[in-house]
């Protein structure tokens, strides 16, 4: 287990199962764990509406997002802070909840989903979030857009100034939303690649902090 510290951000490469039961409780769990749909990505790729991108993302996407994490795992996220939000909430086994976050994508009659949607812990009426599908700079084959994340922050009322943990956090997003926020940031990562790339991307959005300041 390694961990790197970015300025409010700790990063840990690790299995989340092992680097979870040494953290101390935060006050918000943030993540867009696997949704465990790798097979909705074997094959079909015509280059035509939308899938072309999706075949250049196949295998890492089929990797990624071969399963999902356990019950155990989302048992224990829940014990762990005070606000939690999922998603890809929709494939997982969680409790009942009416705070429900809709991701409204511009796109229509694409192959792709024109919407996902995010499981909270919150007892709130159901919120909207419009954005683009992706960023310019994805790395990473289910990559969040910034904005989103930032949005879900919001939305889900997670404080100013919290501290936040994303137990899959891939190539980072939801660290530099956090960054950016001026909230704090725990990241667990298992795989080299993501790990190495969030940990370049959470660099950056420390320095633009430090130079905003």
């Amino acid at each position: 287990m390694e961990c790197v510290e970015i300025g409010a951000a700790r990063l840990y490469h690790g299995d989340c199962m092992d680097v979870l039961p040494t953290l101390p409780k935060v006050d918000a769990v943030v993540s867009d764990p696997p949704y465990g749909i790798a097979d909705c990505w074997k094959g079909g790729f015509s280059g035509k509406h939308g899938w072309a991108k999706a075949g250049e993302d196949a295998e890492a996407r089929n990797e990624w997002d071969a399963t999902t994490p356990s019950k155990e795992v989302f048992d224990l996220l829940l014990t762990m802070g005070e606000v939690q939000c999922f998603w890809g909430g929709n494939h997982f086994q969680l409790p009942v909840s009416r705070g429900w976050l809709v991701w409204n994508k511009p796109e229509r009659g694409f192959t792709l989903s024109e919407a996902e949607l995010c499981w909270t812990s919150r007892d709130m009426a159901m919120r909207v979030i419009d954005g683009r599908r992706s960023d310019p700079d994805r790395v990473h084959p289910t990559q969040k857009t910034v904005a989103v994340m930032a949005q879900t922050l919001e939305k889900a009322k997670v404080p100013a100034l919290a501290i936040v943990l994303d137990p899959f956090m891939g190539s980072g997003t939801t660290g530099v939303a956090c960054l950016n926020s001026q909230r704090s940031f725990i990241g667990i990562e298992k795989e080299r690649r993501w790990f190495d790339v969030a940990c370049e991307r959470i660099h950056r959005a420390q320095q633009q902090l430090k130079l905003s300041l």
